[in-house]
């Protein structure tokens, strides 16, 4: 396979799977890697819609658990090259496929309430006069708001997701109310809730959150995780995620 000008191959992990990568244009990092391991997917059947897709790290590892058609959103044009050669490359063209889209015009383009799941790591940080954004045009557009904000994601998310299904999002504790409030303005009720927390003893400095389009109160806070031991390894937990383990699968 031909690989572009900084380009790299990389192992995802334990899927025995590879991924083109670009550290001048975009990495996934833990958090696109504890969304996939966090959400309930379908799996025999269904549609998976994924938002700000990045290069399909989320795609591909959900392909693992999932026969589920999978459609990747991606505003931007390199990164929707290197996702699809990625997907090419590990022979999952029947499975996953990426489309160029901005993600306020995925309802129109992909249709209203189809999706059974929509998964979701969108940029962190709201966008503000004196934002010192990444010199990195790509790296500004995957943490900062500059081409989406939280409101258009989950509104997006809303659209596209079919009653009764699920939306699940990676995000920052600090935005956990407005993640809530922006929810329940678009019918996604809040159902799953879980921390991940650099060490034991620190803060959490991220939140994954699985709401359900319609669904009926009541929110389960799953355990916490905590990425790294004292020592600065990885916890038994995340090793587990990343390297290889056997994960209950719902429906």
């Amino acid at each position: 396979m031909h690989l572009r000008d900084g380009e790299r191959l990389d192992d995802l992990l334990a899927e025995g799977y590879k991924i083109i990568q670009s550290s001048g244009v975009f990495s996934f990092s833990l958090d696109a890697v504890l969304l996939a391991r966090f959400c309930h997917v379908p799996i025999k059947r269904g549609v998976i819609i994924d938002l700000c897709s990045g290069n399909a790290v989320i795609p591909l590892l959900l392909s693992t658990r999932s026969q589920s058609r999978i459609i990747g959103v991606e505003l931007q044009p390199e990164l929707v090259d290197m996702a699809s050669r990625s997907v090419n490359y590990n022979n999952l063209t029947e499975q996953i496929v990426i489309k160029e889209l901005d993600l306020r015009e995925s309802p129109k383009a992909l249709g209203y309430g189809k999706a059974d799941m929509v998964t979701v790591n969108p940029p962190y940080f709201p966008l503000k006069p004196d934002s010192l954004l990444n010199v990195n045009h790509h790296v500004a557009l995957a943490r900062h708001e500059v081409g989406c904000t939280l409101r258009d994601v989950v509104t997006a998310a809303s659209q596209l997701v079919k009653p009764g299904g699920r939306v699940a999002m990676v995000h920052r504790p600090e935005r956990l109310a407005e993640i809530f409030a922006e929810f329940k303005t678009k019918n996604l009720e809040p159902k799953r809730l879980q921390f991940s927390h650099s060490k034991k003893g620190n803060k959490a400095n991220m939140v994954l959150v699985e709401g359900r389009k319609n669904g009926q109160p009541g929110l389960t806070t799953e355990p916490p995780i905590f990425v790294y031991e004292e020592n600065g390894a990885y916890t038994p937990h995340v090793r587990a995620l990343l390297y290889g383990a056997n994960e209950k699968r719902e429906d």
